[in-house]
């Protein structure tokens, strides 16, 4: 830490004596950046905020007859409100504290000079005749060097420390728990998929800002790109820091309850990020071994080889999921490495019940149905999915089937999901989109639609009853209360109106098909 006025007012050799504010007043604690002396009406040009100014007083006037130019111009205001803005200008210009010498101008500290400075609430220092500006300016350099020298060997052992830390089985492990060693403060490492990484012995995050932290690393892995912020949470700082390539990011590093980062901590940080980094990236090649795998025994199942595929999967995975299973597909051209991380995490976490393997542009997951809500919450956010009904491995090929007819409907349809059971449950009608036929089916019954309005018949109703009734005739009329007869000239009107013979039963499909896309 930079010293700050109590250091210079500790020091026996400098004589500094403190006129305001009193002692163990907080301005008091605040770091002074550097030393400058200046005698000039407004140094503040030449200053930076932070900085302790010395002067002795030449720019105040002593008695009319020692006056100078400057001091006149002083006077012709009055002494009092030249002192207040001199000092509201340091004041607002951040200027840290105020020494200033006696019996070299003026031969005691002038009252208007403290009666400013304790208004605007700038320290005050007199500086004894015997203590000359250059001791208070070397005594602060020597401290800043003194500290820097501190940071940099506090620097050289903390990244010792981490490489000695790296060296370890639990690699990863080791590193995160030095650096919170180091900094004194709580590191948290998020995954692929933003689930939060828990790790022995390591702090973990505040219960009251955990969900918050958590939907802020999933922001920034969903951006996709390389990046480092630093920001608020429940009143606690925070570093947030993503690992990985742009677009194939492998999680996110957060480091909380820290003070701001100087060079000497974020040379630590940045040493962190290169070994986690590295640490991950370690893992990428036998990721893409392993989906390689997976698409392999997956097509064993298909084949039908399910003990060639079950051996295989023992020894890797330890199973694979039991039935009955349910097959969800979804299209992608080119799947986020987000979306991959996130499905081999969560078949980790539920080893043997959950199976993925990449087909073409076709994701693939197997799962059992406890499962199948936590995959559909995953698959749902990177796009569109189909669900296959309930089956066994040895009808696999079906239900993949099933799912790729399922997700060519959620395309269509604009749906997240399609389950296949929402088509099967409507027969062959039901693989037809209602968005598309609908237009169609309006189009076909127009002309009998405008003969109804226009001659004020019922035909169309006629023929929905009809139809209710499976085409028999005496029913029909029974319910219509009419005469057979009377009903099959009313049906044959209808056919003539609309170009059907509704003898042919292609043309009577039609009509039927079309009567049910008009009521949908």
């Amino acid at each position: 830490m930079p010293p700050n006025l109590n250091v210079l007012l500790r020091s026996r050799s400098l004589k500094l004596r403190l006129v305001t504010p009193d002692p163990g007043s907080p301005a008091l604690d605040e770091s002074i950046s550097w030393v400058h002396s200046s005698d000039l009406e407004d140094p503040t040009p030449f200053l930076d905020p932070g900085q302790l100014l010395l002067t002795d007083g030449t720019q105040f006037p002593t008695s009319p007859a020692s006056a100078t130019p400057a001091t006149e111009r002083l006077s012709a205001t009055g002494n009092g409100d030249a002192y207040d803005t001199y000092v509201r200008r340091l004041v607002d210009h951040g200027i840290a504290g105020l020494g200033f010498a006696t019996q070299v101008i003026h031969g005691t500290l002038p009252k208007e000079l403290e009666d400013a400075c304790r208004l605007h609430g700038l320290p005050l220092l007199e500086v004894p005749d015997r203590t000359p500006f250059i001791a208070i300016i070397r005594s602060v350099a020597d401290y800043l060097a003194k500290e820097e020298h501190a940071r940099a060997e506090w620097s050289l052992q903390a990244q010792r420390a981490l490489s000695r830390a790296a060296l370890r089985p639990d690699g990863l492990t080791s590193i995160l728990g030095e650096l919170e060693r180091q900094l004194h403060s709580w590191v948290a490492l998020y995954d692929a998929a933003g689930n939060y990484v828990r790790m022995p012995r390591n702090r973990p995050v505040p219960s009251d800002i955990a969900g918050e932290v958590a939907a802020r690393v999933q922001r920034a892995l969903a951006a996709g790109n390389r990046s480092a912020s630093h920001t608020e949470v429940g009143g606690q700082s925070i570093t947030l820091q993503t690992l990985g390539r742009k677009d194939s990011l492998r999680g996110a590093l957060v480091l909380g309850a820290i003070e701001p980062l100087d060079p000497a901590r974020t040379d630590i940080v940045n040493s962190v990020i290169g070994l986690a980094s590295l640490a991950l990236e370690q893992t990428r090649t036998l990721d893409t071994a392993r989906r390689h795998l997976r698409a392999g025994v997956f097509e064993q199942l298909l084949a039908g080889s399910t003990d060639v595929a079950l051996r295989t999967a023992q020894q890797v995975w330890g199973t694979l999921p039991r039935e009955p299973i349910l097959v969800t597909a979804s299209r992608q051209e080119s799947p986020a490495p987000n979306l991959l991380e996130a499905l081999e995490l969560l078949a980790d976490d539920h080893r043997g019940a959950v199976f993925y393997a990449l087909r073409g542009d076709l994701l693939v997951v197997l799962a059992g149905t406890a499962h199948q809500r936590k995959v559909l919450e995953l698959l749902q956010r990177h796009g569109t999915c189909g669900v296959s009904s309930g089956t066994g491995m040895d009808h696999l090929s079906n239900a993949l089937e099933e799912a790729t007819r399922a997700l060519r409907r959620a395309t269509e349809m604009g749906k997240t999901v399609v389950e296949f059971s929402e088509l099967s449950e409507g027969g062959m009608l039901g693989l037809l989109h209602a968005e598309q036929a609908g237009p169609v089916a309006r189009g076909l019954l127009q002309p009998l639609v405008e003969h109804d309005r226009i001659e004020q018949t019922e035909l169309l109703s006629t023929v929905r009853e009809w139809f209710a009734n499976n085409c028999v005739w005496d029913k029909t009329a029974r319910h219509l209360g009419v005469h057979r007869h009377t009903l099959r000239n009313r049906i044959d009107a209808a056919g003539r109106i609309l170009g059907l013979n509704l003898d042919n039963m292609h043309d009577r499909l039609e009509l039927f098909a079309a009567v049910q896309f008009l009521e949908d």
